[in-house]
């Protein structure tokens, strides 16, 4: 290779890697740091799915209560034990919930899909208790199998007590450890197909009774591009959501907890200025 092709590669390789840092450049300056600052919200992770990179990180490390986001967990096990099919029928320790509920009684036959849905879509702790008795044999071992998971996805600040995602002692996570769940999990195409649904209208095999659950998520009604993840409350937790929206090839996820602004807004906006749809006063 002569001196000057030699003095033309190199030249190459630094424009490409100028232009590599300008991109990187502009993503971040796609999020107004100084406006997220100044939210209301115990924690806060936007990441760049499309490019890998976390464009705002507030208490990442914190440890939170994961109230409904727990259901992450929960749902996957059923999905990736399969047989979505089969009948569980219900039993009394599956009812012995609190609120928000299907209203299963004891006897019901529901399908294990359907339970699926009922816990991602409208959050019944009914629903998720009962995936945890018919795929782990017990509440205990099922919650085993859900910090086995955890820990094999590298959640290394979590600890699972309840599939449902009460406020029990010793039930925590960290917004990173949210964030690795829910990467872990929208890996999986039905995982995806359910969280982005806003409504489910099923029956029980055996009664023939409706049973019909609507999203939380507010996103999936008045965002056009939000395609998940997961609502959760507790009065300890407050609001936290974890959102996903995709327009024109670019991917963002957002992990929000305790959020005493509107959540729904605050997503819309970091959405909005990830894809570039508003142009932010600073970077």
């Amino acid at each position: 290779m002569s001196q000057n092709n030699v003095r033309t590669h190199r030249d190459m390789i630094r424009i490409f890697y100028i232009l590599l840092f300008g991109l990187a450049i502009t993503l971040s300056a796609n999020i107004n740091k100084e406006e997220l600052n100044k939210l209301k919200v115990g924690a806060l992770l936007v990441k760049d799915m499309t490019s890998n990179k976390v464009l705002y990180a507030k208490d990442a490390d914190k440890i939170v209560k994961p109230a409904s986001l727990t259901k992450v967990i929960t749902v996957l096990l059923a999905i990736e034990q399969g047989n979505l099919e089969r009948p569980i029928t219900i039993t009394r320790q599956m009812t012995k919930v609190e609120p928000t509920i299907a209203g299963y009684k004891v006897g019901d036959a529901i399908r294990l899909k359907d339970l699926v849905m009922a816990a991602m879509i409208k959050s019944d702790n009914d629903a998720a208790m009962a995936i945890a008795i018919a795929v782990g044999g017990s509440e205990k071992k099922f919650v085993q199998m859900m910090n086995a998971k955890a820990k094999a996805i590298g959640m290394k600040q979590t600890n699972f007590t309840n599939p449902c995602g009460y406020d029990i002692k010793k039930h925590y996570s960290t917004p990173k450890d949210l964030l690795k769940m829910t990467e872990y999990a929208i890996k999986n195409k039905q995982f995806n197909d359910i969280s982005k649904m806003n409504g489910h209208t099923y029956y029980s095999l055996n009664k023939k009774k409706k049973f019909r659950a609507y999203t939380h998520n507010r996103l999936l009604n008045s965002y056009e591009y939000a395609v998940g993840v997961k609502t959760g409350y507790t009065s300890k937790a407050g609001p936290c959501l974890i959102a996903r929206a995709k327009k024109d090839g670019k991917d963002c996820l957002i992990v929000m907890m305790n959020a005493k602004d509107n959540r729904w807004k605050i997503a819309e906006d970091i959405f909005e200025q990830v894809f570039l749809k508003k142009s932010p006063k600073n970077g």
